[in-house]
Protein backbone atom coordinates (compact mmCIF):
# COMPACT_ATOMS: atom_id res chain seq x y z
CA UNK A 1 0.00 0.00 0.00
CA UNK A 2 2.56 2.22 0.92
CA UNK A 3 4.49 1.65 -1.90
CA UNK A 4 1.61 2.31 -4.07
CA UNK A 5 1.05 5.65 -2.52
CA UNK A 6 4.48 6.59 -3.66
CA UNK A 7 4.00 5.45 -7.25
CA UNK A 8 0.87 7.65 -7.18
CA UNK A 9 1.90 10.48 -5.65
CA UNK A 10 5.29 10.99 -7.26
CA UNK A 11 3.81 13.09 -10.46
CA UNK A 12 1.49 15.11 -7.72
CA UNK A 13 4.52 16.17 -5.69
CA UNK A 14 6.59 16.85 -8.60
CA UNK A 15 3.78 19.58 -10.05
CA UNK A 16 3.81 20.59 -6.57
CA UNK A 17 7.23 21.40 -6.28
CA UNK A 18 7.70 22.88 -9.60
CA UNK A 19 6.01 26.40 -8.75
CA UNK A 20 7.67 26.31 -5.16
CA UNK A 21 11.35 26.62 -7.62
CA UNK A 22 10.12 30.12 -9.43
CA UNK A 23 9.51 31.66 -5.98
CA UNK A 24 11.25 35.19 -6.61
CA UNK A 25 12.60 34.84 -2.90
CA UNK A 26 13.39 31.17 -3.33
CA UNK A 27 15.79 32.17 -7.03
CA UNK A 28 17.74 35.20 -4.83
CA UNK A 29 18.48 32.84 -1.83
CA UNK A 30 19.58 30.02 -4.70
CA UNK A 31 21.75 33.00 -6.22
CA UNK A 32 23.19 33.59 -3.14
CA UNK A 33 24.22 30.45 -2.90
CA UNK A 34 25.53 30.33 -6.28
CA UNK A 35 27.47 33.11 -5.63
CA UNK A 36 28.96 31.45 -2.40
CA UNK A 37 30.01 28.10 -4.30
CA UNK A 38 31.47 30.19 -7.03
CA UNK A 39 33.85 31.60 -4.50
CA UNK A 40 34.58 27.97 -2.69
CA UNK A 41 35.47 26.72 -5.88
CA UNK A 42 37.77 29.53 -7.03
CA UNK A 43 39.33 29.44 -3.97
CA UNK A 44 39.92 25.77 -3.99
CA UNK A 45 43.40 24.15 -4.91
CA UNK A 46 42.42 21.64 -8.40
CA UNK A 47 43.22 18.73 -6.18
CA UNK A 48 39.91 19.21 -4.14
CA UNK A 49 37.36 20.74 -7.38
CA UNK A 50 36.45 16.90 -7.74
CA UNK A 51 35.54 16.52 -3.85
CA UNK A 52 33.30 19.66 -3.72
CA UNK A 53 31.94 18.25 -6.68
CA UNK A 54 30.68 15.20 -5.24
CA UNK A 55 30.01 17.12 -2.13
CA UNK A 56 27.60 18.62 -4.03
CA UNK A 57 26.35 16.00 -5.51
CA UNK A 58 25.60 14.57 -2.87
CA UNK A 59 23.90 17.55 -0.90
CA UNK A 60 21.38 18.01 -4.51
CA UNK A 61 20.74 14.11 -4.01
CA UNK A 62 20.07 14.98 -0.28
CA UNK A 63 17.46 17.06 -1.29
CA UNK A 64 16.01 15.65 -3.83
CA UNK A 65 14.97 12.77 -1.41
CA UNK A 66 13.89 14.62 1.32
CA UNK A 67 11.61 16.73 -0.66
CA UNK A 68 10.10 13.45 -1.75
CA UNK A 69 9.72 11.74 1.51
CA UNK A 70 8.47 15.43 3.32
CA UNK A 71 5.56 16.02 0.93
CA UNK A 72 4.63 12.12 0.95
CA UNK A 73 4.53 12.36 4.67
CA UNK A 74 2.21 15.69 5.01
CA UNK A 75 -0.30 13.52 2.10
CA UNK A 76 -0.12 10.72 4.30
CA UNK A 77 -0.92 13.02 7.71
CA UNK A 78 -3.34 14.65 5.62
CA UNK A 79 -5.37 11.38 4.57
CA UNK A 80 -5.25 10.56 8.52
CA UNK A 81 -6.70 13.59 9.72
CA UNK A 82 -9.06 13.62 7.06
CA UNK A 83 -10.23 9.89 8.46
CA UNK A 84 -10.04 11.43 11.73
CA UNK A 85 -12.62 14.17 11.22
CA UNK A 86 -14.46 11.84 9.25
CA UNK A 87 -14.81 9.10 11.63
CA UNK A 88 -15.53 11.98 14.26
CA UNK A 89 -18.31 13.38 12.20
CA UNK A 90 -20.21 10.33 12.37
Amino acid sequence: MIESLEVLAEPLIRHRLEPLYSNSELEQFSSKCEQYLKIIRESLPDNLQHTLFLYEDALSSLQTVLESKLYLQGFKDALYLFNELHIQMN
